[in-house]
């Protein structure tokens, strides 16, 4: 994305604070912020976008951006001194995200590394007494979503998902019609991704690009020898380090479908699909369809399709007296039981919001005070790891709908948590 000028941001800064009467959001945008917060940044792919949007908060400073790769970090570096900001930011540029813990200087990690990464970071930095940012999916397992829970709570520290939609005006505003009854009861949320990604072919052993710390971007994970179809990217389709499309994109649309329903862990799960487009390498569906249900008679369904892009619907919302269609950016529809169209809204969105968001937290010292708290985040995360436990199984799981623990199937609660490096396993202290 192109770098954010002072102009943009104020223009999207002024619409967050139109829709602040629709529930407890928090955006902190303020000309004159009460006091600078300083963070580091982990991960310089999705984390250049996230630098960038951090960068143009008033009162933040980014002390640090960290990558394994010495070129991503040198473009980082880079693309943030040019942001159009004051004070102009002058961050440093490091491999080992710990230097990061270890500054007092540093309030907040903002975690933007591979999935395997998210929760064991993100639980490093509430130990060491700094707030999280934390992308999706929050973890890469459910045990360490729940410990990554449980760490928030012990030190009393912020931790955000990045589902950034969270903080869309648009859905805010959605969801609080679909809870006072425009639709009556929702019983009903459907879910889609679609994509068109390539074959990720047959990778061959090699050595790691040069000048990276593969044993580091390991991390947690076990080891497993380099082969040159991993990097930068296709680690997504392994489920070694990935959760596939439904962690990577699925996150999205069953967060707003479970926020919709305001539904919290489910009774029972079930996944139908596979590789079928291609015959290579990947371990994860490329099609997919997974089923929740829920106490109360309702029910969420998702549908992937990661190697045809037909059809760009986002979630749609069934109830007892209508529908509501909610895409991307936030904008929806209504219709009543007729499929009469009766209602309509244009919105935007961007990450700024959910940003603010996070660092109003950190200033008014209200860690709970935030659009994802990390106990949602961990929620709707779990979704997808129900949805891909049930897919690697081949069994429909019958679920605790009080903490979303899978019932009398040794098979599935086998893949509740995984294996770690001797140097990495979280601590659950």
């Amino acid at each position: 994305m192109p770098p954010l000028t002072r102009r943009s941001f104020l223009a999207t800064t002024a619409v967050a604070g139109t829709i602040s009467r629709m529930g407890p959001l928090i955006y902190g945008v303020e000309e004159a912020p009460s006091r600078t917060v300083t963070i580091g940044i982990m991960g310089m792919s999705r984390g250049l976008s996230l630098a960038q949007t951090f960068g143009m908060l008033p009162g933040v400073r980014i002390k640090y951006v960290c990558d394994l790769d010495p070129k991503r970090v040198a473009a980082a570096q880079a693309t943030v001194e040019k942001l159009e900001c004051t004070p102009a930011q002058k961050p440093q540029g490091i491999e080992d995200f710990r230097q990061i813990l270890d500054d007092p200087e540093v309030e907040a990690l903002i975690c933007a590394a591979p999935n395997h990464w998210h929760a064991p970071a993100a639980i490093m930095a509430c130990q060491a007494g700094k707030h999280c940012y934390v992308e999706k999916p929050c973890c890469q397992n459910p045990w360490e979503g729940e410990l990554l829970v449980a760490m928030s709570r012990k030190y009393k520290k912020a931790v955000q998902m990045g589902n950034q939609r969270r903080s869309g005006p648009g859905f805010i505003e959605a969801m609080q019609k679909l809870h006072e009854g425009i639709i009556g009861r929702v019983y009903l949320s459907q879910c889609w991704y679609t994509a068109l990604r390539p074959s990720i072919g047959h990778g061959e052993p090699a050595s790691p690009p040069a000048g990276i710390d593969y044993a580091m971007w390991q991390g947690p994970a076990p080891h497993t020898d380099f082969r040159s179809n991993f990097l930068h990217y296709n680690w997504h389709w392994f489920w070694h380090w990935g959760n596939g499309e439904l962690g990577n994109n699925g996150i999205h649309t069953l967060d707003v479908g479970r926020w919709g329903l305001g539904a919290d862990y489910p009774l029972r799960v079930t996944s139908s699909g596979g590789r079928y487009r291609f015959q290579d390498d990947q371990e994860t569906p490329d099609t997919q369809t997974v089923c929740a249900e829920f106490e109360g008679g309702q029910q969420i369904t998702w549908e992937g399709r990661s190697c045809n892009k037909h059809d760009d619907r986002f979630v749609t919302f069934i109830g007892e007296n209508g529908t509501l269609e909610i895409d991307q950016s936030g904008s929806y529809r209504v219709f009543d039981i007729n499929d009469k169209e009766t209602e309509k809204a244009a919105h935007s969105r961007d990450d700024t919001q959910h940003a603010a968001n996070f660092i109003a937290a950190i200033r008014n010292d209200t860690p709970l005070a935030l659009n994802s708290e990390i106990l949602e985040g961990h929620k709707s995360t779990l979704l997808c790891h129900l949805g891909n436990i049930a897919h690697r199984t081949g069994h429909t799981l019958n679920c605790d709908p009080s903490n979303g623990h899978v019932l009398n199937d040794d098979a599935a609660m086998a893949l509740w948590k995984r294996e770690y490096s001797k140097e990495w396993t979280p601590k659950e202290s």
